[in-house]
């Protein structure tokens, strides 16, 4: 096949309207509010800690994937560079998802915890730095 016939092999199938481009930009901005609430959400109390983390990485991951598949025309190109794009990929969110693991829920610590812990921690210097007059005559 001489890039020729290639090339209009590739221009044979339909791409898609400006109309089709804007609703997937307005999905794109509506899972972007839904990232913003979840992170108010758990600022605010509503969500449990560390559920804006999950919520923010699910959306970013979906619209990650909305922009490479449509924007970029991987959905409509040959099978092969889908292939070169989707392996690296999958790799990158293998090792990053591991990393998270490994460095969170099961050898560390949650950034919540962690501040629990130094909060008391200064709130226990603090009083050992200024005992009240009750706590000083117990000695």
């Amino acid at each position: 096949m001489t890039s020729e016939t290639r090339e209009v092999a590739h221009n044979q199938h339909s791409h898609p309207t400006n109309r089709f481009y804007l609703i997937v930009g307005a999905i794109l901005i509506a899972l972007t509010v839904l990232e913003v609430f979840g992170y108010l959400g758990e600022q605010n109390g509503t969500l449990a800690p560390g559920m804006a983390a999950t919520i923010i990485l699910v959306l970013s991951a979906a619209k990650f994937l909305l922009v490479v598949a449509l924007y970029m025309h991987l959905k409509f190109d040959h099978k092969l560079f889908t292939g070169v794009f989707v392996f690296p990929a999958l790799l990158g969110v293998l090792v990053i998802g591991g990393m998270i693991l490994l460095f969170g829920p099961v050898h560390g610590t949650s950034t919540a915890r962690e501040d629990e812990r130094a909060a008391a921690e200064a709130a226990r210097l603090e009083a050992a730095a200024h005992p009240t007059p009750a706590a000083a005559g117990q000695h």
